[in-house]
């Protein structure tokens, strides 16, 4: 009866003792998921006050450039973006500046520095365009945003896409994401008839795409219907595994056969449009860093889902809201 409310958060509840969670304690819980689209809207909307910005933007746009952002996150793009503007001295802060922003924040700080040889940057060029052709036409891949060859953080390239926002997954968009992943490499081995090291995290992702589909969504032909997943979130500490070492076998060989279709079927793609792949990953290798008006224009319209504006197409509704404001 003291009227005091005992508040807390955590990012891992699942790893908390249930004797502290139970009716009693902490017994009521709040899950917060992260913003989407129109949500985002609304905390741009927030932490832009503050700012002095260009009249002509479109918050819209900086939303749909940060998909899987919590609210902290676009704060500090905000700021991020506040400081790039002020350094370039700068009245206003514009659309660039916060592109600039996101990209310093995803993918670290520009290191032209980094040495590459001709050969790596080719590499690296086709491995990009390989995922940004692919994504281009495939129906549930996410389509492109912006592609660099300019090495930021760890990595020496970096894409950023405009994925789908959905509540539920099925299995032709799994496997357009898996193909749409592995068209790096593919991209590397039909050009130059070799591989590189460069494809490591987009192995990762796709064993780990591919292992979820047979382990967790039951989605195999051998495992139909049946999951293994751990609610509880104590799979990491377990010594035995909820199955048996015959079901472990078929597991293996299930992951590795959704990969392999998906590789072959990225090859198959990328063949059919190998010149567009090639004029693409020069256009990279030109100017470095490309957007969706550079595969608009060599590929032609993209055939899926929600059209992506161009730059151009952009900087013409940025307008049109600039004399809206003045009127």
């Amino acid at each position: 009866n003291s009227g005091v409310i005992i508040l807390a958060a955590t990012n891992r509840a699942d790893i908390l003792d249930r004797a502290l969670v139970r009716a009693g304690r902490f017994d009521r819980q709040i899950h917060v998921e992260l913003p989407d689209l129109n949500e985002r809207v609304d905390i741009f909307k927030v932490h832009l006050r503050p700012i002095k910005v260009d009249t002509g933007l479109d918050v819209s746009f900086l939303a749909k450039q940060t998909p899987g952002f919590s609210g902290a996150d676009i704060a500090n793009i905000c700021n991020e973006a506040a400081l790039i503007a002020a350094r370039k001295d700068k009245k206003l802060v514009e659309k660039q500046d916060f592109l600039d922003a996101v990209d310093r924040i995803i993918g670290g700080l520009e290191k032209r520095s980094k040495l590459m040889t001709p050969k790596e940057k080719e590499t690296v060029a086709f491995h990009e365009a390989g995922h940004a052709s692919l994504s281009w036409f495939l129906e549930h891949a996410s389509p492109l945003v912006k592609v660099t060859i300019i090495p930021r953080g760890k990595s020496l390239g970096a894409a950023w896409y405009l994925p789908e926002e959905r509540q539920l997954t099925n299995y032709d968009q799994i496997l357009d994401e898996i193909c749409a992943t592995l068209g790096g490499r593919a991209a590397e081995e039909l050009v130059f008839k070799k591989i590189s090291t460069g494809a490591l995290n987009d192995l990762e992702r796709v064993t780990k795409q591919a292992f979820s589909v047979v382990v967790f969504f039951g989605m195999s032909d051998k495992l139909s219907n049946v999951s293994y997943f751990d609610s509880s979130g104590q799979a990491d500490y377990n010594f035995t595994k909820p199955y048996s070492e015959k079901t472990a076998e078929i597991i293996d060989i299930e992951v590795k056969q959704i990969i392999e279709i998906q590789y072959k079927r990225a090859l198959s793609m990328l063949g059919e449009h190998v010149e567009g792949l090639k004029k693409l990953a020069q256009r990279l290798l030109e100017k470095e860093v490309i957007f969706t008006e550079d595969v608009e224009e060599i590929f032609g319209k993209r055939l899926f889902g929600e059209p992506v504006l161009t730059s151009d197409e952009m900087a013409e509704n940025a307008e049109n809201i600039k004399k809206q404001a003045e009127l």
